[in-house]
């Protein structure tokens, strides 16, 4: 038995949560896997795996020897892409990503081609979706964020936040006129945005004096879509707390006008999320550090 592949398949099987699942990441018949894990079993004389119908469940066996198969499996990883980096100064390897649909669009895959000339060697799997994704089931490396983690099992490293302005297109502000103070929201309309993944509505907040100050705004029209949600101000349908990222060409082509600049709304925090133990592989370190540098460029842009 290849006891560095058997940890392997019993990680994966664990990630998955699923023998299907995990047959299908590693492009193996369900049948070896169900194999691997006899022998594994056998050979360490314990039970790792409690398996239904329904679900599968550590042993205390299993938990205590999956922990130690995650930081042998990386300490194998980083040791192994040492010595390739020093022949090919590159990291290597399918590198899956998971990214918010608008975000990724706008910022992420206009600057990719930069990655892929700086490490050609790693495969890039990428996926831009606003539904709510297991990262562990789908084996995803690692998954970029907008906002306040919510608790799990994954480890979160923030790597730069999200500027938003608060803006009306031109019509919009010569039929209710333009908003001087905080206070004059009341007699204004604005377009809602809610999470897709919550359902819940973004707060309409403004930072004042060092503090936050929240606006309970109205509105007739609610999207769960950040390019939608543009739309609709573009539209002249209300006021709107756009990405400073999607808001920026259009206020330099006169489309939409910021209001209110002198109380920015609150910036949102962007993480990179991945199990523990991954971002010690390089590809996934070199990709972490890449965005970073996007998110800080996209940071010194005014407004």
């Amino acid at each position: 038995m290849d006891r560095l592949k058997a940890m392997q398949t019993f990680v994966r099987i664990v990630e998955a949560n699923s023998f299907t699942k995990a047959a299908e990441t590693l492009n193996l018949p369900r049948a070896a896997l169900t194999a691997t894990m006899q022998n594994l079993e056998a050979f360490l004389g314990t039970t790792l795996l409690l398996r239904t119908t329904r679900r599968l469940s550590l042993t205390p066996d299993g938990a205590d020897y999956f922990r130690q198969c995650v930081e042998i499996l990386g300490a194998v990883e980083a040791a192994e892409a040492g010595f390739r980096g020093a022949s090919t100064g590159k990291p290597k390897g399918k590198l899956r990503i998971d990214l918010p649909g608008t975000l990724g669009r706008r910022l992420v895959m206009p600057r990719l081609a930069e990655f892929a000339a700086a490490y050609p060697d790693v495969e890039l799997v990428l996926s831009l979706t606003d539904r709510i994704v297991d990262v562990v089931q789908e084996g995803i490396d690692c998954a970029l964020r907008v906002g306040q983690l919510q608790d799990s099992s994954l480890v979160g490293r923030q790597i730069g936040s999200m500027r938003f302005l608060t803006c009306a297109a031109p019509a919009y502000l010569e039929r209710h006129g333009v908003p001087r103070t905080l206070e004059e929201l009341r007699a204004h309309r604005g377009v809602i945005h809610f999470s897709g993944r919550t359902g819940r509505a973004f707060d309409w907040d403004f930072q004042v004096d060092g503090k936050v100050v929240k606006v309970d705004m109205a509105g007739a029209i609610s999207v769960n879509d950040a390019d939608a949600y543009l739309s609709c101000a573009l539209q002249g349908l209300g006021l709107a707390q756009v990405g400073a990222y999607q808001a920026r060409p259009h206020l330099q082509a006169g489309e939409l006008v910021q209001v209110l600049s002198a109380w920015p709304p609150t910036p949102m925090p962007i993480s990179l999320l991945y199990p523990q133990g991954r971002m010690a592989a390089p590809k996934v370190r070199v990709f972490a550090e890449w965005l970073t540098a996007v998110f800080q460029n996209e940071a010194d842009c005014q407004p």
